[in-house]
């Protein structure tokens, strides 16, 4: 992402979690605050593609598509990271690249838990104006700027008040495939250090796929053809592991793979509908625990 702008990609998240609220998993899944972390035009292509009606035109058909398509990878990644941050029960919750994340607002289960939310500067601002307002149900939400590229976590960690000595889950979600090898490897030494025993690191990534790298080109293509803006212009996938590489990573710090999952078998455990393509990937879903 450019340094002074919010992420574009974290809108798309949060309208996939909008579009989802209510219509996938339900029971299993509800996310109401998502729509109100959206600006009126965001909110309004959501209703779009709650409808079911596609619309006429290239550009907004591709909008309404993609925007489905979103809410099914991330109905399917938020409940089973949830399910994962519920059974570790840790006192902190830390939220790696939270982006427009709404989970000290909407979930019950952090009332007694201390959230911090860790992103970019400019992301930050825009998540802090978007949610002015809204009243967190977490025991307490701590925003923590962190330029990943620049800053550093610890630092800002132990200035916001987390505490070493106490059990932390970490959510890393949607975030490592934009990181460089430096950048995962150094947040992940501050995940080591600041991890009590008990805590847990659950962490999506992608797996490597060439033909979904075309179909990332081809969205790019297709974006200026139709005179709209490709999501990912400053977001550029950049890493991808295998299960035995991301195992042997987080071995390295301590870390105890205790499951990792390919998403699409929880799509179909959920009984969500979403088409399996190889020009894209649901990725994987690691959890570790110290």
């Amino acid at each position: 992402m450019k340094e002074t702008e919010a992420s574009r990609t974290a809108v798309l998240v949060c309208q996939g979690r909008a579009v989802g609220d209510g219509r996938l998993a339900t029971g299993r899944f509800a996310d109401p605050v998502a729509a109100q972390l959206l600006r009126d035009d965001e909110r309004a292509e959501v209703e779009l593609a709650r409808s079911g009606k596609a619309p006429s035109g290239w550009r907004a058909r591709m909008r309404h598509e993609m925007l489905n398509a979103t809410a099914a990878v991330l109905v399917t990644r938020t409940v089973a990271i949830d399910d994962a941050v519920r059974e570790a029960g840790n006192p902190q919750l830390v939220l790696l690249g939270a982006g427009l994340d709404a989970r000290a607002w909407r979930m019950p289960e952090l009332a007694a838990v201390a959230v911090f939310e860790v992103d970019h500067p400019a992301s930050q601002g825009d998540k802090r104006e978007r949610a002015e307002g809204l009243e967190p149900v977490a025991k307490s939400l701590t925003y923590v700027p962190v330029d990943f590229g620049r800053d550093s976590l610890g630092s800002a960690l132990a200035a916001a008040g987390h505490d070493p000595a106490a059990p932390t889950t970490w959510i890393w979600e949607g975030v490592l495939p934009y990181l460089t090898s430096a950048q995962v490897e150094s947040t992940l030494a501050v995940v080591a250090e600041r991890s009590a025993v008990g805590s847990r690191l659950i962490a999506t990534y992608p797996v490597h796929n060439r033909v979904a790298v075309l179909g990332r080109r081809a969205l790019r293509v297709y974006s200026r053809l139709t005179g709209g803006k490709d999501p990912l212009e400053h977001e550029r996938h950049i890493s991808a592991w295998t299960a035995e590489q991301m195992n042997a990573l987080l071995a390295g710090y301590g870390l105890t793979v205790t499951a990792d999952r390919d998403l699409h078998d929880i799509v179909r455990e959920l009984s969500i509908p979403a088409r399996e393509s190889r020009f894209y990937g649901l990725g994987r879903m690691a959890i570790a625990d110290r």
